[in-house]
């Protein structure tokens, strides 16, 4: 087991996941920031693992580094846990990896450190994958700075994501077009930093969707009525 193990990780996560810190193959990595740290965690578990659009693994990296944009920072690191449900081809965990390999690499932050765990068949999705992410503060934002009168800007479009999963789910035909909008927002949330318009709190709308995620900024600021 510990061989196998070892080939995995050596063979797949830290050749997919190249970079001068999991080169050290030591417990932990030391990694530099300028300016304040802005960390954020996450776990994800999607059904099926591959949608319209993406897959669990560009879903995690996209997932923490948006947490990371919308707290105001310029994401640089990240770290990766995988449970894997015992059974899960390696062929399919390969492609996984890869995507968010390619997704890091897009994104420009670099996966310095990660582990891996097996669970007994049936008790698992598959695979999950829990990740921590590290950026530079560079803007300072939040619900807390949120007014009544306050606009609302939605940066894309709302829904996308959470209709191409269910109806890959339900095995119903996706709509021509109709794709994951999961992505990188960082190049966006800086420009705007760098432009200096007074953006009092950014948001990755996921659970719950925009409608949630602005019940959850109205309650957390006391704002009642229209925001």
């Amino acid at each position: 087991g510990g061989r196998v193990m070892y080939r995995l990780i050596d063979g797949l996560f830290r050749r997919a996941f190249a970079s001068p810190e999991l080169d050290l193959a030591h417990d932990g990595a030391r990694v530099a920031l300028d300016g304040p740290l802005v960390l954020t965690t996450d776990a994800f578990t999607v059904s099926p693992r591959f949608f319209p659009g993406g897959d669990i693994g560009s879903l995690a990296v996209h997932g923490t580094v948006n947490d990371l944009a919308v707290s105001g920072a310029r994401p640089r690191y990240l770290t990766a846990s995988f449970v894997l449900e015992e059974g899960l081809p390696l062929a399919e965990l390969a492609r996984l990896v890869e995507s968010m390999a390619a997704a890091a690499r897009a994104s420009g932050v670099r996966v310095v450190a990660g582990d891996t765990k097996v669970v007994e068949r049936g008790k698992g999705d598959g695979v999950f994958i829990a990740t921590t992410g590290a950026g530079e503060a560079i803007g300072e934002v939040g619900p807390r700075r949120v007014r009544a009168g306050d606009v609302v800007i939605v940066s894309g479009p709302v829904g996308d994501h959470g209709t191409a999963v269910m109806l890959a789910r339900e095995g119903l035909e996706v709509p021509a077009g109709l794709a994951s909008d999961s992505a990188d927002v960082s190049p966006a949330t800086c420009a705007l930093f760098e432009a200096g318009p007074d953006a009092r709190c950014l948001r990755d709308a996921t659970r719950g969707g925009v409608a949630t995620g602005l019940a959850e900024i109205a309650a957390t600021a006391g704002v009642r009525g229209p925001v």
